[in-house]
This record gives structure tokens, C-alpha cells and sequence, in this order.
């Protein structure tokens, strides 16, 4: 499931540290996903038009280089949690299976909250680190959170109970 692999985040309002690196981590992802005949979900945010993620505008357009290919699901979702309100569950339990593994922007954001509400409907979840990328965030005391301490604090969060976090897709090439 690739989550969020949008413009926005390279070349709109958004840019993400290491976006580059983490967009050449989930091609190598999906390469591997499409040879292995495993389904393949692109969940796409959709703003408003005129704002973030605007579906009439290139901030809204998936990255080129892991667009969706014929025949694969996208699942439009205007909420962090792709979940929630969307018919995510209805197509992976279509798929017959059970375990998932996640890629995408940004893991403090839309991929914790679909990884944990994964979780909660039965999912097994695997993130692949190399293939999420996050920007710095205020801290809310005057401070910033560098997006490297953030990604890497996001991570170990989900891997406490929520997910296996390995590196790269290496992980399956075993």
C-alpha cells in the first residue's frame, strides 16, 4: 500500500527531507510487489481544490515514478487515517489477505494512523523506513522537531506494537 506518494510533497507546498531517496525505496518496493503478483493499493489524499493536495492541480497528482499502473486499486481518502471513510478494508478484505506492508508520506502522520487503525481491524503491517520520508515539524514550545529525529521517533512508536519496521525491500529478498 503505498500511502500519499503525491506531488505535493516533492515539487508543491510540502517538500519532504529526503523525499527523493524514500520515492526511489518505494519504487524498489512496487517493482518487487508487481513482480510478485502481490495487489498493489495507492491511496491518495484529495483536498480541497485550491488547497493542499488539490485534485485539480499537480500537488494532488501521484509521483510519476510509482504511479498507479493498469489495473491497480486506488482508494481516494480525505482524512489522515485512510481507513476512515474510505473503502480501504472492503478492498483488502477482497484481496483475501491479511497482511499488508505500507510505504509513503508522512509516517508521523498518514501512514501511523492507517498503520494503528490497521492494526485495530486485524492486519498484519509491515513499514519499510527507507520508503517513508516526513519534513521538521514545530514542537509546539517555540522548538522544531528535525524530520530525521521525527521519522526515526515515528518508527519506533509503530514498531512497539503496531508494525515490523524493517529498511528496505531487502527485507523480502531473503
Amino acid at each position: 500500500m503505498l500511502i500519499d506518494c503525491q506531488r505535493e510533497y516533492t515539487d508543491g507546498k510540502l517538500p519532504l527531507t529526503g523525499v527523493n531517496d524514500a520515492l526511489a525505496e518505494c519504487a524498489r518496493v512496487l517493482d518487487a510487489a508487481r513482480a510478485a503478483g502481490a495487489p498493489i493499493v495507492h491511496v491518495i489524499h484529495k483536498g480541497q481544490p485550491g488547497g493542499l493536495f488539490d485534485p485539480t492541480g499537480p500537488g494532488g497528482e501521484e509521483v510519476q515514478e510509482v504511479a498507479a499502473a493498469s489495473g491497480e486499486t486506488i482508494v481516494y481518502k480525505g482524512l489522515p487515517n485512510s481507513f476512515a471513510g474510505t473503502e480501504l478494508d472492503e478492498v483488502l478484505k477482497g484481496f483475501g489477505r491479511k497482511n499488508m506492508i505500507s510505504i509513503g508520506f508522512m509516517p508521523h502522520m498518514c501512514v501511523s494512523s492507517t498503520v494503528r487503525a490497521g492494526l485495530d481491524l486485524g492486519y498484519g503491517l509491515a513499514v519499510v523506513a527507507n520508503a517513508c520520508a516526513t519534513r521538521d515539524l514545530p514542537d509546539g514550545r517555540g522548538g522544531v522537531v528535525s524530520a530525521g529525529t521525527l521519522h526515526q521517533a515515528e518508527l519506533a512508536a509503530l514498531s512497539d506494537r503496531f508494525a515490523n519496521i524493517v529498511n528496505d525491500v531487502s527485507a523480502w529478498n531473503t
